[in-house]
């Protein structure tokens, strides 16, 4: 008897003990459903322009805002198409697309500027001896084909008097700039932020020549968060909560980039840790810089690359740059 009562209390105690352990994890999965499931496709494979999306799914800073993100790395459909077909909610990318997009009717909004200026420039050796857009002529430069990267190069060459017909263009396709500069280009359109750093760190030397150095008109915002005119009219909650948890994670990465560096790269750890520790030091100060809050977004930067787009005949119509972004969502 004394024995059956022992099993009995050990099989009682065992249930207990299941029970408990099962009921957090039903309690999960019940909450883990009860979230409103997105999806953000980022711009290219994950880097420290995108620290903060990843930090916020990490801190489970989505989750405190009802939401259960994917993040998506784009294959060959870019963000811009995925996000104006209704496939993705959310995506990452560049005042350019944006207006380009908009001009042809695709109604894509600009809902926070991941970084307040632009970093990019047009990079090459220092041993290259090209120290400004005048020097850029006789050289060869490595691009994607894109008619936007000439009219920047002429501009820029415009006001030195030089002339862009006297380059010649190439197109890199997946060539990394290390790769192609020493093979067959002199110079090439860099992110510092990232190729910069990586330069550093592996001791070579770069002359950049910065947009912003030239043009006020350039210092367009590089990368964005966007949505569609539909997920802002039909749901609105949902996009100010992504945006303001998504404020939250790049606001932790400005505060603490060391921390926010390691949750990038446990999140993708095939990155190289250096490089995502060095630029995110560079970087996360200017997330935010000199605006008065992470993401804001101006009238006059969209207009002054609108109408620098349609003078160099990039833009078929003029943009409504009203429509094209918002701040609405943003956290106070």
């Amino acid at each position: 008897m004394k024995k059956w009562l022992t099993v009995l209390c050990s099989l009682f105690l065992f249930s207990g003990c299941s029970n408990n352990n099962a009921a957090p994890a039903e309690e999960q999965k019940e909450k883990k459903d009860s979230l409103t499931k997105v999806s953000v496709v980022l711009d290219w494979t994950p880097n420290t322009n995108h620290t903060g999306l990843y930090v916020a799914k990490d801190k489970g800073y989505f989750e405190e805002e009802g939401l259960d993100v994917e993040i998506i790395t784009p294959g060959e459909t870019g963000a811009d198409q995925l996000v104006a077909s209704g496939k993705a909610e959310f995506g990452v990318s560049y005042q350019e697309g944006i207006t380009q997009a908009r001009v042809q009717g695709v109604p894509l909004v600009s809902i926070a500027a991941i970084i307040q200026h632009n970093t990019s420039g047009f990079a090459s050796p220092a041993e290259k001896t090209i120290k400004s857009p005048k020097d850029f002529e006789g050289k060869t430069y490595g691009g994607w084909g894109s008619p936007v990267e000439k009219a920047v190069m002429s501009s820029l060459m415009n006001l030195e008097k030089a002339d862009v017909e006297k380059v010649n263009f190439v197109n890199m396709g997946d060539t990394d700039f290390f790769t192609a500069v020493k093979r067959d280009i002199d110079f090439a359109w860099i992110y510092y932020g990232w190729t910069g750093i990586e330069a550093e760190l592996r001791g070579e030397k770069l002359n950049m020549v910065y947009l912003t150095d030239y043009t006020d008109k350039l210092d367009y915002y590089t990368p964005v968060l966007t949505t569609s005119e539909k997920m802002i009219d039909e749901h609105s909650d949902t996009v100010k909560a992504f945006v303001k948890a998504t404020s939250k994670g790049y606001g932790f990465a400005i505060d603490k980039p060391e921390e926010a560096a390691n949750i990038l790269l446990k999140a993708v750890p095939d990155l190289d840790s250096d490089l995502v520790k060095k630029s995110q030091e560079w970087l996360s100060p200017r997330y935010q810089d000199d605006a008065a809050r992470w993401g804001e977004q101006k009238l006059e930067v969209w207009e002054n690359y609108a109408s620098w787009m349609h003078d160099n005949k990039l833009l078929e119509k003029e943009l409504d740059s009203k429509k094209a972004f918002t701040n609405d969502f943003l956290p106070e």
